[in-house]
């Protein structure tokens, strides 16, 4: 039975307790969050993990990182040691989004090895199996597509991106835009390819139901996709961004209806100014369903950075309501991302979700903060570098000068806090 079946119930699962016992919170509530559809708990029933994930209302927002093979790049071990990297730089979800190589030995690896869920976008492997079938990926049919679905959820995948509300309708909406950058979904391009060619609607909104019944019956948590979300600056909060999620939010409605987790997926590119009404948006137009956004990205410039750039829009993102951050690495518009960038990735998505989490919990998530400020009163590094969010890259910068003193190598012997501590005489506060 789904998470959401058993919580309207009132029967609190072995993940909703794990998933609170994480998060210090009361079941009881949990489940009733759950029960709304306010949270979910990807968590198919093929594919039990050790770190249950909850994301949503009244806990703190998740990370997930992208791994996966391109048809230019990418080798199955490569793949599995950014799964590894992922996870002990913090991730609480993965998504494998492999498009090249073998993709179904590529995520049967991913999924046997991950202790985290496990996402994917089914759409992608239809359309290169139907490239390689029929000899181009428009000529795939809708029970191609659903049969990748249904493959993908037997094996055991958590969650699964599908871009349903990429129409007709939002189609000729796009048209009329003229947007700068388009279409940037690859599973939305192929879609709106598919739908082209073959003058048809989209098959995930036409078959909805059919959808809802595979995901119901693994517990397959749906991440209704961006395909129309914006890839730039220019294109932001315009109609079709718009009418897609006006179109998602009414799809959030029936997969709870028919006892199915769900989840909506956000741009994109957003000026700073756009980003808290987008979420309010969201929260609005989808009836508080958790909120997933890649970045936002706040600038198209940061290339190298977007890391950056990323990180500063999925904080006020967290802080306006976003509940799930998917992280963009320096690789991102330029390359397949390496070990090195999956790390930055993580990290820096990390970052924004915490400084967002202080918000969201009145404070309590400050309480690591203020752990951290007292050791540096203290200049006691080695709980310095254990309470620092990387504590590998903490310990590699303290140690690049050698030091004499107490300080660090910025200030030696001038260090602001320890002078102070003299003049003051005051006695530092180990208690932490």
């Amino acid at each position: 039975m789904a998470q959401i079946e058993l919580a309207r119930k009132g029967i609190v699962s072995p993940e909703m307790k794990k998933v609170a016992r994480t998060e210090q919170l009361d079941a009881d509530c949990l489940c009733q969050d759950i029960a709304s559809g306010s949270a979910v708990i990807p968590s198919n029933v093929n594919h039990p993990v050790d770190r249950a994930c909850g994301i949503g209302k009244g806990l703190k927002i998740k990370v997930n990182a992208n791994i996966g093979t391109s048809s230019d790049v990418g080798t199955l071990a490569g793949e599995l040691e950014k799964l590894r990297a992922s996870i002990k730089y913090g991730a609480d979800t993965v998504m494998d989004l492999s498009t090249g190589g073998d993709i179904r030995a590529v995520r049967r690896a991913i999924l046997k090895q991950s202790n985290v869920p496990i996402g994917t976008v089914p759409v992608y492997q239809a359309m290169i199996e139907a490239g390689e079938k029929y000899g181009a990926i428009v000529k795939a049919t809708a029970d191609d597509i659903f049969k990748a679905i249904e493959e993908q959820c037997t094996e055991g995948v958590d969650f699964i991106t599908v871009h349903c509300g990429v129409t007709q309708s939002a189609i000729q909406s796009l048209k009329n835009q003229r947007r700068v950058t388009d279409v940037v979904s690859r599973g939305g391009a192929f879609l709106l390819g598919w739908m082209l060619y073959h003058e048809k609607e989209n098959p995930l909104y036409e078959h909805f139901d059919r959808l809802l019944d595979i995901a119901g019956r693994y517990d397959v948590t749906l991440s209704l996709g961006d395909g129309m979300r914006p890839g730039s600056l220019a294109d932001a909060s315009d109609r079709p961004q718009i009418q897609e999620l006006v179109t998602l939010g009414e799809l959030v409605e029936r997969a709870w209806k028919a006892g199915v987790q769900v989840m909506v997926e956000g741009p994109g590119h957003l000026p700073l100014n756009h980003i808290g009404m987008n979420m309010q948006l969201q929260k609005s137009l989808c009836k508080g369903a958790p909120f997933y956004v890649l970045g936002p990205l706040v600038t198209d410039v940061g290339a190298g950075y977007d890391h950056i750039t990323s990180a500063i829009g999925g904080a006020i993102a967290g802080a306006y309501g976003a509940d799930f951050l998917c992280y963009v690495t320096p690789a991102e518009h330029l390359s397949l991302p390496d070990i090195e960038d999956v790390r930055s990735g993580v990290i820096a998505s990390r970052i924004a979700a915490h400084a967002a989490d202080i918000v969201r919990s009145q404070g309590k998530a400050a309480g690591w903060d203020r752990r951290m400020s007292v050791a540096r009163k203290g200049l006691d590094w080695d709980s310095q570098v254990d309470l620092s969010i990387d504590p590998d890259k903490a310990r590699e910068i303290r140690l690049k000068y050698s030091v004499k003193g107490r300080a660090c190598s910025m200030c030696g012997e001038y260090c602001a806090m320890d002078l102070v501590e003299k003049y003051l005489g005051i006695t530092t506060n180990k208690c932490y």
